[in-house]
């Protein structure tokens, strides 16, 4: 896939995102502000002080908007999915090298709170998707117990499953399974 880094970073962040939601089909792993803490380390947010309530109850609405945007049924669907959710961010796009990052973009304001900084930042990344008509890397796992979203990273747009590791390979020993029975 022709994207840079932060465009990638932005689209892993929103995949892990939408992930801790029950709406993928596993636990909400979104519930407190440690997990919220956990979410913002393990992304390396920058510019954000001290999480409260408010903060996790914005990301938790945030990542079911997210959510709805990568199970649109079609590309129009999506686009006005996302220009929703980018309708009521603050995008102040400034270039930014910090904490051992090269020279990048940022397009959450200055003064952006956790959510503003995710939807700025997460949206622009998948509005950028959309524009260069990828819009069918976004997907939800094909096996049938799993609804996790993914950005297929493929060449040939042929990645099926979250992670080719426990879906994956659930489903092809699965088969095997099947075909050795027949």
């Amino acid at each position: 896939m022709p994207f840079g880094h932060d465009m990638v970073h932005s689209l892993a962040t929103a995949v892990d995102l939408v992930n801790t939601s029950p709406s993928t089909g596993g636990e909400d792993t979104l519930t407190d502000l440690r997990e919220l803490g956990d979410f913002v380390a393990r992304w390396e947010v920058s510019g954000i002080g001290e999480l409260d309530a408010a903060d996790l109850a914005q990301v938790r609405a945030l990542r079911e908007a997210f959510h709805k945007v990568f199970t649109a049924p079609d590309q129009p669907t999506a686009v006005i999915r996302l220009n929703t959710l980018l309708s009521g961010t603050r995008i102040t796009p400034r270039l930014a090298e910090h904490d051992g990052h090269p020279l990048h973009v940022h397009y959450f304001a200055p003064d952006a709170s956790l959510h503003e900084h995710l939807a700025a930042d997460i949206g622009v990344a998948l509005a950028h998707l959309l524009v260069e008509d990828e819009w069918e890397r976004l997907r939800t796992c094909s096996a049938p117990d799993c609804d996790h979203v993914f950005v297929d990273e493929s060449r040939n747009r042929s990645r099926v499953y979250c992670d080719s590791r426990t879906c994956g390979n659930r489903m092809h020993v699965a088969a095997y399974r099947a075909r050795r029975r027949a």
